[in-house]
Parts: structure tokens; C-alpha cells; sequence
């Protein structure tokens, strides 16, 4: 399920469900929480997370208990220990991030992207719609006009967009990715740790607006999310009505 290794001061966690292109359930989401957790407990600097083969991480598991209320505050719970951890977590994006695989990556503090990667929130083709703290975090890291293109336009963004932007900090392979986890860990960490809590007071925990909250529940409890199953069981395209 997730692979733990540790170089040095370097502990690398790698998501390994490649049968399902590494997407999430409560398990894994569970395993990279502990994982974070427990290199912080032994002393590590810095914490690389990658996927196992050619995708980062597909997103939910929709075949499995992605659905069901707890998976929510699960990944929640997953997204927070690594933006929160004290030590700098950098994501070395080795292939797609789809939906919750993009929200694992800008809850890194750093991003190396490879070649043959993406990132990608297909909420509006599923009929959901997305946390706060996801739309104020991808529009900090990237800018509104990138965050737009993901989530309102619906679009992938590419490696050389994603750098030009800043939401990929480098291009590069997992070793790119681990050679500056290995820099960074010459650096202070106490600075480093104050550097992650300025950089992540941005608004992205802002409590939502009674109109977003109501938006936010009207969309997952609507039967626009129904057809979006039926139709991805079905293998069509879903027909939405707005309500």
C-alpha cells in the first residue's frame, strides 16, 4: 500500500496501489497520514512523496469507499499532517495527478514535476464540487488564472505551464526530486519551519461563507452527482440539469 524508505535524512514515502494507478481510499490516505507522522517522530529534515511506476496519484478510488462521509475527513486528515508536518514535504509528481492527487501535491511544501506528468481536478465532469481550502491553495501556488483553467475550465495543465506558473518549483524525475530533498536538509530547520507557516497562512483555512457552504452541500447532495455515477457506470457522458 505505501513504501517507506529512508536516505539519511531523507524519508521517501511512495504510494503503492498500481492496480488502481495509485488512487486514494482510506487506507492509503491513512498510511501516508502515519508515515508523515512517524518521520517527523524519527528525526528526519525532509519527507519526498512519489507514486509507484508511471502516476503520481489517479485521485479517489471512486470503485472503492471514496464516497461514503468518512473518506472526506480522512483525506482531509491526510492533506493536513502533510501541510502541517514541520518539516518540508516535496512531491515529486513522477506522472498524472488527478483530482485528490493534485490536492496531495499543493499540500507539499515543494513540487519536482516529470516530463510525462499532469495535473488535473475533474469535479465539474463528476458533478462535486471542491473544498476552499483546495480552490484558495491551487489559486496561491499557481495564480487565479491557471487555478481557473483546472477547476473552471476543467483543463490539464502541463509540466513547462505548470513551472511557468509556479505551481511546479522544478522539473525534474524522482531523483531531481530527492538530490534538493537532500540539499535542503543542510538548511536551518527551525527557519524552514517558520518559513511553512507563513507560506501557508494564505486564507486557504478560512471558514467558508454561509453561500459557499450551502453551494458546497447543494452540489455533493444534487442529482447532478448521481447522474455523474450512473453515467461513468454506464460509460457515457453525463447529462446535467442544475440540480
Amino acid at each position: 500500500m505505501i513504501g517507506l524508505s529512508r536516505d539519511g535524512d531523507v524519508v521517501t514515502l511512495e504510494l503503492q496501489r498500481p492496480e488502481r494507478r495509485n488512487a486514494l481510499n482510506s487506507e492509503l490516505c491513512l498510511a501516508v497520514q502515519r508515515g508523515i507522522e512517524q518521520a517527523e517522530r524519527d528525526g528526519a529534515r525532509v519527507v519526498v512523496i512519489t507514486g509507484e511506476g508511471t502516476v503520481f496519484c489517479a485521485g479517489a478510488d471512486l470503485t472503492g469507499d471514496a464516497f461514503p462521509e468518512h473518506f472526506g475527513q480522512t483525506l482531509e486528515d491526510m492533506l493536513f499532517a502533510v501541510e502541517s508536518a514541520s518539516i518540508p514535504v516535496v512531491a515529486a509528481i513522477n506522472g498524472p495527478a488527478v483530482g485528490a492527487g493534485t490536492q496531495l501535491a499543493i499540500a507539499c511544501d515543494l513540487r519536482v514535476v516529470a516530463s510525462d506528468a499532469f495535473f488535473e481536478i475533474p469535479s465539474t465532469r463528476l458533478g462535486l464540487a471542491v473544498s476552499n481550502w483546495t480552490i484558495k491553495r491551487l489559486a496561491a501556488l499557481a495564480g487565479g488564472g491557471v487555478a481557473r483553467t483546472i477547476l473552471l475550465g476543467g483543463e490539464r495543465v502541463y509540466p513547462e505551464q505548470a513551472y511557468t506558473s509556479g505551481l511546479a518549483n522544478k522539473l525534474g524525475d524522482v531523483g531531481a526530486a530527492d538530490e534538493w530533498a537532500h540539499s535542503i536538509t543542510a538548511l536551518a530547520p527551525l527557519a524552514l519551519k517558520h518559513l511553512k507557516l507563513v507560506f501557508n497562512d494564505d486564507g486557504a483555512h478560512d471558514v467558508p461563507t454561509p453561500e459557499q457552504h450551502a453551494a458546497f452541500e447543494a452540489a455533493w447532495s444534487s442529482e447532478d452527482m448521481k447522474e455523474a455515477r450512473r453515467a461513468r457506470t454506464e460509460k457515457r457522458a453525463p447529462k446535467f440539469v442544475g440540480r
